[in-house]
Order: C-alpha cells, then structure tokens, then sequence
C-alpha cells in the first residue's frame, strides 16, 4: 500500500515527464526560426508541462515547422517512461540524513509549512525522509493537482506522442533531477519556502496567469511571472533557468552546424529574456525570427 509520500512522487513522476468537456480553446504560443549558415534552420517552441483543460495549439504555422523538421527536441525525450523518471528520483531524493521538514524552514514559516502540507493531505513527517528539493518538488505537485493542472494536457507530451521522426533530449529525467539534487542546501530551502509562500487563491492566479501568457505567446509576461516565482534567487536562476539554456545553446549550435533541421521544444521560460534560446542563438550570430 502507498504512503502518501509514495502517491506524491508517482505524481511528481507524471508531471516531470516536469478536465474538462468544454471544447478546446485555440492557443498560439510563441515560436521562432532560426537561421544560420549554409541553410542551417531550426525551430524554437516554448512549451508549458501541464494544463488544467486541452488546448487547441496545432496552428497552420506549427504544422510547416514540424513538417519541415527532421527531428524533434525535448527537454525529456522518453517523456512517458515513469519507472526510469521513479527509480531516478528515488536514487536521488534521500541523501540525508536530514532534520525534520518543519525545521527546514525559518521558524516563522513552520506554521504555514504545516497548514500547506495539511492542506495538500501530506502526512505530517512523511516527507522528512527526502532531500529538500524532493520535498518541495513533491508539495509543489500536490499543489499542481490539487489545482487541475494536469500533465496529460502537457505540449510535449502530445508532440512526443504524434511526431513520426527522431526525437532527441537536451537532458532527460535524471539529468534534470539532478539539478535540484546538486543544488547548495540554501537554495534548496529557498525553493521550498517558494513553494509555500503563497496561499492557494494566489497560486491559482499565477498559474492561470502563466497559462494565458503561455496561449497568447507573451513572452514578456512568462519572464514576469517566471521571475516572481523561484527564479528571484539568482543561484536559483542560474542553476534551474540561465545555465540549462547556456548548455542547450552550445548542443542546438552543434546540430545546426551538422545541417540537423530540430524542431525544440521546451518550457517556454527558456524562451523569454534575454537568457532566453531566442537572445542567446542569437548573440551568437544566428537570425531568429517570430514566426508566431
């Protein structure tokens, strides 16, 4: 029988690889071409990993960019193998031993930490095994759930499922797990104190913020609510956003430069700013064009 750590972290597991009967909306999220020497072309879509209700995102534009690609690029490609995603986190999540999770936090905030995990039906203690970023990540997808956001109605779920060629990874699930995993324990500890600072009410609001900017394709709004969210703490920033995209620029220059025509596909707060793939392809020479 599951614990209610061990129902959390299947759930981590889904929405890692991380609802209704209306009918679809239509979303046009934002996508560029790039371009480099001798015909070099490649395309970037800025994704979001779950949704609360299907959306309608094949526009015309996205159609001829898959159709001209000759490989697709995740940031997970075998985005659906839970038990490699689960025996990854279980190998990495608890590398104590560690104080109890209320301690993790400054004494102000072990109130709130208690109330966020009572109301996410977190057994109290069930979580001091994990590291703390396991924990966080864990809470944060109870809370994910709790707000419908459901990772079947994730964009790189349904690409990895209907694209008919080559589909390629610039990390895959123990590489990303192991992010957080080398993360100083200040920082881990900031990301938790990031996940429950806000009430419920409020999350819902960023989440749905971030859901309309995502359909609209504006960027500036993803940095905004990106920026409001962990990636405030510049350690944070570097190691969960800004470094990622530095060592994916280095592997999409690679595959321009052997004539690879890659359709990238990846959270669409890699795209926003200027340490977003967009800015950095193109400090490096290459032209980037907003097809959408």
């Amino acid at each position: 029988m599951f614990n209610s750590a061990d129902r959390l972290l299947l759930g981590l597991i889904a929405a890692l690889t991380l609802a209704g009967c209306a009918a679809p909306q239509d979303a046009r999220p934002a996508l560029w071409l790039v371009e480099g020497p001798g015909g070099a072309k490649a395309w970037l879509f800025g994704t979001i990993h779950g949704l609360r209700d299907p959306v309608n995102w094949r526009s015309d534009t996205v159609e001829a960019a898959l159709a001209q690609s000759d490989r697709l690029i995740l940031e997970v490609a075998d985005i659906e193998n839970q038990a490699a995603t689960a025996q990854a986190f279980a190998e990495l999540a608890q590398g104590g031993p560690h104080p109890p999770l209320l301690q993790r936090v400054p004494p102000g905030d072990a109130d709130d930490l208690a109330a966020e995990l009572a109301q996410d039906r977190i057994a109290p203690g069930s979580l001091d095994r994990y590291d703390t970023w396991a924990a966080a990540l864990m809470i944060a997808q109870a809370q994910a759930s709790l707000d419908r956001q459901d990772s079947a109605n994730g964009i790189d779920r349904a690409l990895a499922a209907s694209y008919r060629g080559p589909i390629g990874e610039l990390e895959g699930a123990r590489a990303q797990l192991a992010i957080f995993d080398a993360l100083p324990e200040a920082q881990q500890r900031a990301l938790l104190g990031a996940v429950i600072d806000e009430d419920a009410a409020a999350r819902s609001t960023q989440a749905r913020a971030l859901e309309q900017a995502w359909a609209k394709g504006d960027v500036a709004a993803i940095a905004r609510v990106s920026d409001a969210d962990t990636f405030g703490d510049p350690v944070l920033r570097d190691a969960l956003l800004v470094g990622r995209n530095r060592a994916w620029t280095i592997r999409l220059i690679a595959l321009l430069g052997a004539r690879a025509r890659p359709f990238i596909a990846v959270g669409a707060a890699h795209m926003a700013g200027p340490d977003g793939l967009p800015a950095m392809l193109a400090a490096q020479g290459y032209t980037v064009t907003r097809l959408q």
